[in-house]
């Protein structure tokens, strides 16, 4: 940075006997100037947001079409594919701690610490992702075994590339701005942005590959017969269109992807604390990690996140069942969750504003307890269309808390960390990673414990209906149990302590931290300068 006049002669008094100077050289004291309010701009915020957008393009796409792609399309048996599914979750949950180490052993280049992550897992990435649904020609009797190998290797790869993207991104709001409360406003709109993205995915792939689905078994005894009857009267030329509609669709996500990355890059700055950029190396991932998981704001913020986190995606996961079997709008489920996630999106910025205005911890009372009472309705009631859309629109608004709210409560707790531990540099990263690694497995569990679920409901595979035991299961799966793990979460947060007055003196230490850190560079640099005229 170029310093004024005032500040060398501040740095060569300091310096030279006051004797050789002239009365008229004699020092100044220059009052120095407080720094401004460091803001992004509009065009800066958006750029951050969109880069928010392939992980949950894609992430919608497979967490939807996937299975029935693996079953339908692929041909591959049931077993291999819940296999394929079940490993791939898991591999994505333990990836995430895993390059959050990487990362934090990363130095800092031109372009950052997190941004290379994100520039060369790009490309790589979307190959993979294309790969996943390209449907390869195996020699004759090697097609099960070939296959399984195929999707598991590249739905794995893909998997762990977008996680070298999603993992730096996540930590990038820790170093857009050191100012929390420009934080917390690009953290709405890359919320926006990421739940836009879902409605985007669903409504791409949905559109193009609709006519790809599986024609249900009337009778489950008659179904391997039935199976048989149906791939003979397929003919090879539509199992191609359809393989052809998933290309299509794979294409144009993976398009958007490499879009919303360049913008990304081109678009944000990735900016380096003050007091860690006079650290000379990060510390050691598992002490970092050893004071991470030792930290108690962090450790009640993920515990009430995972009980809520769990209770969503018990919905999510069940929610295609539960819109087929028990309510018997099979041909609905697309339109009911864009109904969810537009409202989603709309509802965003009213939850900005309204944790400015209230105050977090009040937004995540009444943003996540706002989603009981709709499903209490949606327990009680019959099957009725207008009804389940009123309360799908009602249930967007949660959802849109949800999203929100975990990403602008984590720089809160990052901030608490280094005042903390102020020596410390490159734990950005493990809060990050750690948070989606329990979010995925949150995921996980969500999907075990449902299909365990309606194993024992005696679940009958592709049936054109279900038993009412698994309709009553489906249901306590997408009401009664969410409902009970939401009060569990919220029971949690009560024990939060970062609240508004918290977050006000955190705020104030850090600016000093800042300020300090800076000042003592300023003079580093002054004395060089000074040295080098002598």
């Amino acid at each position: 940075m170029a310093k004024g006049e005032g500040a060398e002669s501040g740095s060569a008094a300091g310096l030279l006997p006051t004797g050789i100077l002239q009365a008229s050289e004699r020092p100044v004291q220059v009052k120095k100037e407080p720094k401004k309010k460091q803001q992004l701009s509009i065009c800066n915020k958006l750029c951050y947001a969109v880069g928010g957008a392939p992980y949950q393009l894609t992430g919608c796409a497979l967490g939807f079409f996937l299975q029935i792609y693996l079953l339908d399309v692929a041909k591959v048996d049931p077993l291999p594919a819940s296999i394929i599914l079940f490993v791939g979750r898991a591999w994505d949950a333990f990836t995430d701690p895993l390059v959050g180490f990487c990362i934090s052993k990363s130095s800092w280049t031109r372009l950052g610490r997190l941004m290379p992550w994100i520039i060369f897992s790009t490309p790589l990435a979307i190959i993979a992702y294309f790969l996943i649904w390209f449907v390869p020609d195996f020699p004759l009797g090697m097609e099960r075994s070939h296959g399984f190998l195929w999707y598991l290797l590249f739905y794995c790869l893909f998997e762990t590339l977008v996680t070298c993207f999603h993992v730096p991104y996540s930590a990038l709001t820790m170093f857009i701005s050191t100012d929390q409360s420009e934080r917390d406003s690009a953290t709405a709109y890359r919320m926006t942005v990421e739940v836009l993205g879902t409605v985007i995915g669903t409504a791409i792939q949905g559109q193009i590959v609709g006519q790809a689905k599986a024609p249900c078994l009337q009778d489950q005894n008659d179904s391997e017969v039935a199976l048989e009857a149906v791939n003979r009267t397929q003919s090879t030329g539509s199992l191609k269109e359809t393989q052809n509609a998933y290309l299509l669709a794979a294409g144009i996500i993976a398009s958007v992807y490499v879009i919303c990355a360049v913008i990304l890059v081109l678009g944000v700055r990735e900016q380096r604390e003050p007091y860690e950029a006079q650290q000379a190396e990060s510390m050691p991932f598992f002490q970092g990690l050893r004071l991470v998981m030792s930290h108690g704001p962090y450790v009640k913020l993920i515990a009430g996140f995972l009980f809520t986190s769990l209770a969503f995606m018990l919905v999510e996961g069940n929610f295609a069942l539960f819109c087929t079997y028990t309510l018997g709008f099979r041909n609905e489920f697309q339109n009911l969750l864009l109904a969810i996630m537009l409202s989603a999106t709309f509802t965003i910025p009213i939850w900005q504003w309204f944790l400015t205005r209230f105050g977090k911890k009040t937004a995540v009372y009444v943003g996540i307890s706002s989603a009981v009472p709709f499903l209490i309705l949606v327990a009680l009631m019959k099957s009725n269309l207008i009804v389940t859309y009123v309360v799908a629109i009602a249930a967007g608004v949660s959802v849109a808390a949800a999203f929100l709210l975990p990403w602008s409560m984590l720089p809160d707790v990052i901030d608490d960390f280094h005042l903390k531990h102020p020596h410390s540099p490159g734990t950005e990263p493990i809060f990050f990673s750690f948070y989606v690694f329990f979010t995925k497995f949150a995921s996980g569990v969500s999907l075990g414990v449902s299909t365990l679920s309606l194993d024992f409901a005696k679940y009958k595979k592709q049936g054109c209906s279900q038993p009412e035991q698994v309709k009553f299961t489906l249901k306590m799966l997408v009401t009664m149990a969410p409902i009970i793990l939401i009060l569990l979460g919220l029971l949690l947060f009560k024990m939060y302590p970062i609240d508004e007055e918290k977050q006000r003196q955190n705020k104030k230490a850090l600016q000093a931290l800042r300020d300090e850190a800076s000042s003592s560079g300023c003079s580093d640099t002054d004395s060089t300068e000074l040295a080098s005229i002598l």
